[in-house]
């Protein structure tokens, strides 16, 4: 197998999810006792809240950079952020290190391209749904068209991960809100949802909704075993 480094604690409770999801498939895979040889450098999440709540993503890519070469010098063979809306500062982390990051927009994109989506709704952050490079990255990886973002939703979805997903708090007020708006986009003219918020796979049934839901967490941690597995 080969190593994986995980730049977590953006939010912890998200990078304990992709901890989950990692394992679980090599354990499928292999069977026994396996599980992922991963490395992960877990940040102060509040350090790097501070960055993306005024937009500095100077700051933002200092706290990547550090973490991917301390990934790097540790044995890893390739990086994954456990965020979306930190991969802003992929340029920064790519120019730092000599070993690829699996990006999830990437990742993302190659799954909708796959199954031939052409209009989603991209659901997650103020940061990641009204930023122009996310969304022209996405558009330009799965081949898409992208309803406008939703700033109503963009509060909502913030309030829930800032205020509760965020330390671990889970309820049912917040799975109905998201399971009411998720509703409303199944109303539009769009074939499919894109969860671009690593929290929001806590409290959304990817797999009980009128409209697919492409999950970021899970497609992105699929992604880090198959290179886990690759030989």
């Amino acid at each position: 197998m080969r190593k994986l480094g995980l730049i977590g604690g953006i939010s912890w409770t998200s990078t304990a999810r992709y901890y989950d999801l990692i394992n679980r498939a090599v354990q499928r895979e292999l069977g026994g006792l396996h599980s992922a040889t991963l490395l992960i450098d877990s940040l102060d999440f509040a350090d790097v809240a501070r960055c993306a709540s005024v937009n500095d993503w100077d700051c933002g890519a200092g706290h990547m950079v550090g973490a991917a070469k301390r990934l790097e010098a540790g044995g890893a063979e390739a990086v994954m952020i456990c965020a979306n809306s930190l991969h802003k500062v992929v340029p920064q982390i790519e120019a730092s290190v000599n070993i690829p990051i699996i990006h999830i927009i990437d990742e993302i994109g190659a799954r909708l391209k796959a199954n031939n989506i052409k209009t989603a709704a991209l659901v997650g952050t103020s940061n990641v749904m009204a930023d122009r490079d996310y969304r022209q990255h996405l558009v330009q990886a799965g081949g898409v068209s992208l309803l406008p973002p939703d700033a109503d939703l963009a509060e909502g979805v913030d309030k829930l991960v800032y205020n509760e997903l965020a330390a671990g708090i889970i309820t049912r007020d917040a799975e109905r809100f998201m399971k009411t708006e998720l509703t409303n986009i199944a109303k539009e003219n769009v074939q499919a949802v894109v969860l671009a918020c690593t929290e929001l796979d806590l409290i959304v049934d990817v797999h009980a909704n009128v409209l697919p839901i492409y999950d970021s967490t899970i497609i992105h941690a699929q992604a880090g075993a198959r290179f886990i597995l690759e030989t």
